[in-house]
């Protein structure tokens, strides 16, 4: 191969070229304008195709066909004859026109349920593949750290053990339909300061190793991940596009990853032009490459400009060659490398004259289990939840109340399609059937009276309709008040990409609204259809019932009218906590001692309105008889943590049993409980079964004062419950004993869950 051939195979390309004053993100259009077309672009091969379904509307049978055209087009007019890697968007479902839109992320974190999540990372794959795509530009696995940070969306929660064996199932969805998975944003994105977009990171190495490193390191070696993205970010000054400490000395040379490492869009050209660590697109592109970047995303801006620099010296051709292998290789294993098929189908290509339907029924039936799972009940003081089971009183009218209960949209995420590239196609609506939360009720509360008012909207300042939700929730029985957050992109939107919160607080004037309908007297069902947590202690025990939903997708209407009715009995738990007052100081469950309340330590209340991992359900369970291991562990052993759950109410549920870990005494200030298992187990009424976890010991393992990993000999708290606080916490001690260890790279990562019949 020739150096422009080489550096071809190290870019992409994106027919996208919108321009200034156009729906696209900051800065593409001044990138756009840069970009050559087509036949330039490739003229000595490609290494990569952006986004050629999620850029225009089309469908999908006519996407397909136009990838495929594209790939036969470079393939006839390259001399080597080379396919791209063609890649794509695929967070909340496949990012074409007309395909399934899943519940966001937050809310799989919500449903801890990693098979059903498995399950629907394989129904993406294989629909990316159909398409002919080879690579998915998921899952993120950025840890939460300040909900007011717009991509809470995007996470599955602040938990890094919850995090990473949930993203991980993804991974192995897609990977086994043959699809190359690609782990989102390496690493520390969701720790800006400030919670905004792009902002600096300032995390210590102790943070980024114990919690925004581990799903990234247990979905590269128990996943399977073939690709990973950088994060945006500098840490402590170093931009990670440029940081060969973590893209080779970590993540290769540590993690044993051989897959390719692919920049976020201009992450590149960033390190000129945002991070000022360039003098130049050559400058910038020669420093991603010697770091360990292989492809850069969305087009070839910085390296197709490093030949001067090989050509002279400055930069070793073999760094070239490094990259350009990893990417063929990833080419021969996704079968880019092979004869064409007999029908001229290019290598890796999908067949033409097999019909696509991307919104199937199976697929919705995931998204309608999934959104059903992840609904979390907050609380139901006087059991007006469920609707359809309200002792003693006839329910005869229903007032619904709120931005959220008439607009689908505020179900969506933001990377979903309908919110991602529709809004600049208005006249073709969303794509798919997406029910709003009005219409599930109406459908779900038969013979009872429905009536709406809006109130308001989701952001401005406009309150001229209180007045009307005032008098509805007045004239009803109950009032469902739906408050909460609409998907955008870079500040069209109250949460998403680029949408930042400046406080916790509901956005617009929702706030008001949700006090001169609790003035009312009428008993209030608050229900929350949003990206983030928002401050709800303003209301606690002032509402009759509060429903927290993650935005739950296009099936999520039903799941969330399915709890208020009663048809679905609630199981999902916060995989965030709520906060209590909108600027406390936003902080996640993980916190050493001192972020604790503390006696006259300070003024302010840090404790949250509902903590990490909480849920109820229409059914009560009980915890009992815990056990541990009898005698001490070594600390290069494992222990078990035996409970048995019951289900003592008058109807079946689904319990998320949680054991968290705590180490009292350690070389460094620990979190006061950390998650280190959990399993979901269904029981009729009546019904007990024995949930058994074995746990590694160096499932308790922490980065020391050293900056090494190590497995203390001591004492180790254990808790189990339905919650990381609550009444219904059992707990419990283990010791372990032996030499101090220093665990390696090959060392256990996650807790086994077994679940037995009751003795």
């Amino acid at each position: 191969m020739s150096l422009e051939e080489k550096l071809a195979q190290l870019g992409s390309h994106w027919f996208d070229r919108r321009g200034a004053g156009e729906v696209v993100a900051p800065m593409q259009d001044t990138f756009g304008a840069r970009r050559p077309d087509f036949a330039t672009a490739s003229r000595h091969g490609l290494g990569h195709l952006t986004r050629v379904l999620g850029t225009e509307p089309v469908p999908a049978d006519e996407g397909r066909a136009k990838l495929a055209c594209t790939q036969r087009e470079l393939v006839a007019h390259h001399r080597l004859g080379l396919p791209a890697i063609a890649h794509e968007e695929c967070l909340t479902g496949v990012t074409s026109y007309g395909a399934t839109v899943y519940p966001t992320p937050l809310a799989w974190g919500a449903a801890f349920d990693p098979e059903l999540v498995h399950q629907v990372g394989s129904a993406i794959g294989r629909d990316l593949r159909r398409l002919g795509v080879h690579q998915g530009l998921g899952p993120v696995l950025d840890v939460v750290r300040d909900y007011r940070w717009g991509r809470v969306e995007e996470t599955v929660g602040e938990d890094p053990y919850a995090v990473a064996t949930i993203t991980t199932a993804y991974v192995r969805g897609m990977e086994e339909q043959g699809v190359v998975a690609t782990l989102k944003h390496f690493v520390g994105y969701s720790a800006s300061r400030g919670g905004r977009n792009h902002a600096p990171v300032s995390v210590g190495p102790r943070e980024l190793a114990d919690v925004l490193l581990p799903p990234f390191e247990m979905a590269v070696r128990e996943g399977g991940a073939r690709s990973v993205m950088n994060s945006y970010a500098d840490l402590d000054g170093e931009p990670v596009a440029a940081s060969a400490s973590l893209l080779t000395g970590l993540l290769r040379d540590t993690w044993g990853f051989e897959g390719t490492v692919v920049s976020d869009y201009w992450a590149v050209a960033f390190l000129a032009t945002a991070h000022g660590v360039a003098a130049d697109a050559a400058d910038a592109g020669a420093r991603s490459l010697r770091a360990g970047m292989d492809v850069e995303l969305p087009n070839t801006m910085c390296f197709g400009e490093l030949a001067p620099l090989v050509r002279d010296g400055r930069l070793d051709e073999a760094l070239v060659d490094r990259a350009v292998r990893r990417v063929l290789l990833q080419k021969a294993q996704l079968g880019l490398l092979d004869a064409p098929a007999a029908d001229g189908t290019p290598p890796g290509g999908a067949p033409d004259d097999d019909p696509i339907d991307l919104d199937p029924p199976a697929n919705r039936d995931l998204a309608r289990r999934l959104a059903e799972e992840s609904v979390v009940l907050l609380a139901n003081p006087d059991g007006v939840l469920p609707l359809d089971a309200r002792p003693g009183r006839s329910l005869r009218r229903v007032a619904v109340v709120g931005p959220s209960a008439a607009d689908p949209g505020v179900l969506l995420g933001c990377y979903s399609y309908p919110i991602h590239v529709l809004p600049r196609h208005p006249e073709l609506g969303m794509g798919v059937d997406v029910p709003s939360l009005l219409d599930a009720l109406r459908a779900e509360l038969t013979g009872v009276e429905v009536v709406h008012e809006p109130g308001c909207a989701v952001v401005d300042d406009d309150r001229s309709g209180f007045d009307a939700a005032v008098r509805a929730a007045r004239d009803a029985d109950v009032c469902v008040l739906t408050v909460g957050d609409r998907a955008g992109m870079f500040g069209r939107g109250t949460s998403g990409e680029g949408c930042d919160a400046a406080d916790l607080r509901l956005p617009g004037v929702q706030h008001e609204l949700v006090e001169a309908v609790l003035a009312t007297g009428t008993p209030v069902v608050l229900v929350v259809v949003s990206g983030r947590p928002y401050a709800l202690g303003a209301y606690t025990g002032r509402t009759a019932a509060v429903v927290q939903a993650f935005m739950p997708g296009e099936e999520g209407a039903g799941a969330v009218a399915g709890v208020l009715s009663g048809r679905v009995t609630p199981s999902g738990k916060l995989p965030v906590q709520v906060p209590r007052d909108p600027g406390g100081g936003p902080q996640t469950y993980l916190g050493a001692p001192l972020t604790r309340r503390l006696d006259r330590i300070s003024n302010l209340d840090p404790s949250p309105a509902f903590p990490f991992g909480h849920g109820l359900s229409y059914t009560t369970f009980r915890y009992e008889d815990l056990t541990v291991a009898a005698g001490p562990v070594p600390t290069d052993g494992s222990f078990e943590v035996g409970v048995t759950v019951a289900c003592t109410g008058e109807r079946g549920g689904t319990e998320v049993v949680q054991l968290y870990l705590s180490d009292p005494v350690a070389d460094v200030a620990q979190p006061v409980r950390r998650l280190a298992g959990y399993v979901r187990v269904p029981l009729a009424a009546g019904e007990s079964r024995r949930v058994t976890f074995t746990v590694p010991a160096d499932v308790t393992a922490y980065t020391g004062a050293d900056l090494v990993r190590v497995v203390d000999p001591g004492t180790i708290g254990v808790q189990v419950g339905g919650s990381s606080e609550g009444d219904d916490v059992l707990r419990a001690q283990v010791e372990l004993t032996g030499p101090r260890r220093r665990p390696g790279a090959d060392r256990a990562l996650r807790t086994t869950a077994t679940v037995t019949d009751a003795p």
